[in-house]
């Protein structure tokens, strides 16, 4: 216990105690002595009643599975199972109708949609790049991915291609043309881009090359800048409240080939940025959780920073500052320069030895709202009202949402904090909530900032809650399954009828394939279309393309549009069917057990080896995918459930693991840290995936952390050594 020093009835590792005295307190008025009484004070108040909780979870999947065993899957008496759901009490009272009561939300979250991304705040580099993502080069998102075709003269090269980049101009142009159309010609037949002022207004002067032209809304001009000598200019544009720039530069080697000199077009991107402490990164003690926090300590308080080589080159990535414009009427106008930050503390499963009661670790989800709400005390960069945005994972039902409240109010009254300062993203990716969604919103309607639909979480507790109704389909037909349309509508329909439009973010899951921009472009417009406030992107380049989908759609207008539209019932919600018996050959029983090995595998190794929570992995066929915790499951328990039921056998897994090993290792081949698994099927990561597969139907709600998290720290302690 060398490591640990007590206070006040915990034992607290000594990392995580010099982390709070001497950087997150530093300035505060928050004493060290009031921050442990308080953090006591809330792990001996809320502990049992966390404990209490899971053993609930379990409770009901146990009576969950011996209907299954009784009565076949859902489909066989739909009815019957919703009456037994209700019996049980995993149905709960819908709650009358009633509007959220969230108070002082930013902008970003209430009146502005857009993009937002998700990154591992526990790599610096990352989470700068994450928050700098508010703004993004249109022309540089185009020329770095497939939007613009990649053959043939678009080929991008190794140097500058000038037919690709006309290409990019020319498909900018069009953007403007859509968003800033103008009175006559288009935005590619421009030649001068100029601001004019009179009695202290400035308009916007265009010239086309067959004359005048003017922006169809000229209220669309809503500012600029200029350099001294008049080379350079700025020009400010607004459409659905977000903002592009005309970056003006004849200097440039884009703007010397454009006749109006237009050298790029800056998109308003990334609105708000989840730091996240779950399920993209490998957190397993205590060293690890101090890493996480100070990087968000640093994120609030503007001092993060972080130096790396690129091109042979030594860089320092620091945040943002503010851009300063003059709008039209002549006074100051501040464009932020950064998006606004959110923080996802992890579910109300996991436990830490970071933090000892009676000799016992602590529920994570207790150290992560004390520590993360303390380090967001010194935001000197964020938030404009003070709020504290705390997304809130894998919570079952309604309950569980309320114990986050209740754990919120106690970290606000330790540390001062006026009541509901702390606001909540709900993330409805559990079956539970999704089933009482509206009773879920009513537990958090002081403190709800979003609703968010995880597909991917949603999609492996699915699997696992029906994991005695038989088979499971094939993952690329569970995509297509209605029971999915029903949860994405149910969850857009719900949130408007509890009045978060205008008040909150609905918003919606992620796309995964980051080099697949083109398909991306095709497919994503059905978010806001939907009536989604914003979605989840992969990358900054993401941000910026999917940022289009916001100008082209009008959110709210989607919203007024959806608002009475009739709820899917949950016979629907609950439709997901089972395979039917020998209905697959044998060819794609083992086309699926080996693509999801190959999967669970090359996201375990990278996770267990180098403690990296979330990674572009390839895939059987080499395509890159974003993968996490929340992939894994559902992979990791679509192979479960089939071993249970007898599609595959414990040997055919066991051999298909080790037979894709190898395709692994080939894939990393060129990482010099990696190491190979089909040499050592007894390695901690190869044992640890295979585990997941094997043992996947027995974790708590399909989880894989309590594996993964032991794997890591086996192969921690071992390199320590």
């Amino acid at each position: 216990m060398s490591d640990y020093q007590t206070k006040f009835g915990l034992s607290v590792h000594s990392l995580l105690v010099d982390f709070v005295e001497k950087e997150a307190l530093l300035g505060l008025a928050v004493t060290a002595d009031q921050f442990w009484t308080g953090f006591a004070a809330l792990v001996a108040e809320h502990a049992p009643t966390n404990a209490a909780l899971l053993a609930r979870r379990d409770s009901l999947q146990n009576q969950i599975d011996d209907w299954h065993h009784k009565y076949g899957p859902v489909a066989s008496n739909p009815q019957g199972y919703e009456f037994f759901l209700r019996e049980i009490g995993y149905l709960l009272p819908e709650p009358a109708d009633f509007t959220i009561e969230t108070e002082g939300l930013d902008p970003e979250i209430t009146t502005l949609c857009g993009p937002q991304l998700v990154v591992p705040v526990s790599n610096a580099r990352y989470a700068l790049n994450a928050a700098n993502a508010r703004w993004g080069s249109l022309y540089d998102a185009y020329y770095g991915t497939d939007v613009i075709a990649r053959d043939g003269e678009l080929a991008p090269g190794k140097g500058y291609n000038p037919v690709r980049g006309a290409a990019v101009v020319a498909k900018a142009a069009a953007f403007l043309d859509a968003s800033f159309p103008l009175s006559t010609r288009s935005h590619s037949d421009v030649t001068s881009y100029e601001v004019q002022t009179a009695g202290g207004v400035a308009k916007l002067a265009i010239n086309t090359s067959t004359g005048p032209a003017t922006l169809q809304d000229p209220a669309a001009f809503v500012g600029y800048g200029d350099d001294s000598e008049g080379n350079k200019a700025e020009i400010v544009l607004r459409h659905h409240g977000l903002h592009v720039i005309l970056a003006i530069d004849k200097g440039s080697v884009i703007g010397s080939a454009h006749a109006a000199g237009l050298s790029d077009v800056i998109v308003e991107s990334a609105l708000t940025t989840i730091q996240d402490c779950e399920d993209s990164v490998a957190a397993v003690d205590a060293e690890d959780k101090v890493g996480v926090y100070r990087n968000w300590l640093g994120l609030m308080t503007g001092m993060l920073e972080e130096t790396f080589e690129k091109s042979g080159k030594q860089m320092t990535r620091r945040l943002k500052q503010d851009g300063v414009f003059t709008a039209v009427d002549g006074s100051e106008m501040v464009l932020k320069g950064r998006a606004l930050q959110l923080v996802r503390n992890v579910g109300h499963l996991m436990t830490t030895d970071a933090v000892l009661w009676n000799n016992k670790p602590i529920g994570e989800g207790l150290m992560d709202a004390a520590v993360t709400v303390l380090c967001a005390m010194q935001d000197k960069v964020n938030s404009t009202t003070g709020a504290v945005y705390i997304v809130k994972p894998k919570m079952h039902g309604p309950e569980e949402v309320a114990f986050a409240c209740a754990i919120f109010a106690s970290v606000e009254a330790m540390l001062g904090l006026k009541p509901n300062t702390i606001k909540i993203g709900i993330m409805d990716e559990e079956r539970r909530t999704s089933a009482n969604l509206k009773a879920a919103i009513y537990e958090a309607r002081s403190r709800v900032f979003f609703i968010n639909t995880g597909f991917l979480d949603r999609t492996g507790d699915e699997i696992h809650t029906a994991m005695e109704a038989g088979p499971v389909l094939r993952k690329d037909e569970i995509k297509n399954e209605r029971w999915i349309a029903a949860y994405e509508d149910r969850n857009v329909l719900i949130g408007l009828a509890c009045g978060l439009s205008g008040r909150a973010q609905i918003g919606k899951g992620m796309w995964a394939r980051p080099d697949d921009m083109a398909a991306m472009m095709e497919a994503k417009s059905g978010h806001p279309n939907a009536g989604a406030n914003t979605a989840w992107v992969p990358s900054p380049t993401a941000a910026t393309l999917h940022a289009l989908h916001y100008h082209q759609i009008d959110v709210f207008a989607a919203q007024r549009r959806r608002h009475n539209e009739a709820l899917p019932e949950l016979t629907e919600l609950f439709s997901m069917p089972v395979q039917a018996p020998f209905s697959l050959s044998r060819e794609e029983i083992t086309r699926e057990l080996e693509n999801n090995a190959q999967g669970i595998l090359g996201y375990v190794v990278r996770w267990v080896q180098q403690g990296v929570g979330c990674s572009k992995v390839p895939d059987i066929n080499d395509v890159g995918l974003m993968e996490d915790r929340a992939t894994c499951r559902i992979s990791s328990q679509a192979v479960a459930n089939w071993l249970r039921h007898g599609l595959v056998s414990r040997d055919e897994v066991t051999s298909t693991f080790e037979r894709m090993a190898s395709v692994v290792d080939q894939q990393n081949a060129g990482d010099p840290q990696y190491r190979p698994m089909a040499d050592n099927f007894q390695s901690v990561a190869f044992r640890a995936a295979l585990d997941l597969a094997l043992h996947g139907a027995d974790q708590p709600s399909g989880y894989t952390e309590p594996l993964l998290h032991a794997a890591r720290r086996k192969v921690k302690a071992r390199d320590s050594h």
